[in-house]
């Protein structure tokens, strides 16, 4: 069996991400098999047992997740061609009035907040922003399988094969898709159901089978469905809530 690097098996093993196991390491947070683990590059067994310290848990349970309804025309990430980005949004004015979490809006909740996933700026809807390694590499990570449901608004004719299509068949950038659930919502609105988020897929998907999409909306990641949370304004993650 091969030795691999502890910041590795700990971003594996969901205890943190990459970039945090590394700092833990630095600090003296991180045991392995009951010992306290210091030098950054260390390798270890697959078997053996990594924990961290209550002071690693503790700034753990200080991190935030915020839920943000995003409008259009905001981008997702850092700012680019002159639109703001998301974060920009969030504020103790924009907090929604029914958010039942309780905490105290402080901008310590702002360092660090980086969206864990891509919401096109011509498209609303939910968007998370977390401090959290974790619940990032959930989101995110290169094994991420965490479902994302849509709205779609649409203009066109969809066949029979070609709603067929749009579930699976479909391959973008020369790579085939993932199975999603597409149906019709209503007469000129589909909903998809997708299980990974290449770059403005669900609109190049569409394209490919004859459709312009008009409208885009994301009401759903994993469990936490966006709810009446209204545009522009967002909500904390509550301790309860589990993607």
């Amino acid at each position: 069996m091969e030795k691999t690097r502890l910041s590795k098996l700990m971003s594996e093993q969901g205890l943190c991400s990459r970039r945090e196991a590394d700092s833990y390491i630095e600090r003296g947070w991180v045991l392995v098999d009951g010992m306290v683990v210091t030098e950054l590059g260390t390798k270890i067994y697959p078997t053996q047992k990594i924990t961290l310290t209550a002071a690693a848990q503790t700034t753990q349970l200080a991190r935030v997740t915020i839920l943000l309804n995003k409008p259009i025309g905001y981008v997702s990430g850092q700012a680019e061609q002159n639109y703001r980005p998301a974060i920009t949004l969030i504020s103790a004015a924009t907090r929604f009035s029914g958010d039942r979490s309780p905490l105290k809006f402080s901008p310590q909740h702002l360092r660090g907040l980086a969206p864990a996933g891509r919401l096109d700026i011509d498209s609303l809807g939910l968007l998370v922003l977390t401090q959290d390694g974790r619940i990032a590499k959930q989101l995110i990570g290169e094994d991420a399988r965490m479902e994302k449901e849509y709205l779609v608004r649409v203009e066109g004719t969809l066949t029979k094969s070609g709603l067929a299509l749009l579930n699976h068949g479909l391959s973008l950038d020369g790579v085939v898709l993932r199975p999603a659930e597409v149906r019709w919502q209503n007469e000129d609105q589909l909903r998809f159901i997708l299980r990974q988020g290449r770059k403005r897929q669900i609109r190049r998907m569409c394209e490919l089978v004859g459709l312009n999409v008009t409208g885009l909306k994301r009401v759903r990641i994993g469990n936490i469905k966006l709810g009446d949370l209204p545009p522009g304004q967002w909500r904390y993650l509550r301790e309860d809530e589990r993607f």
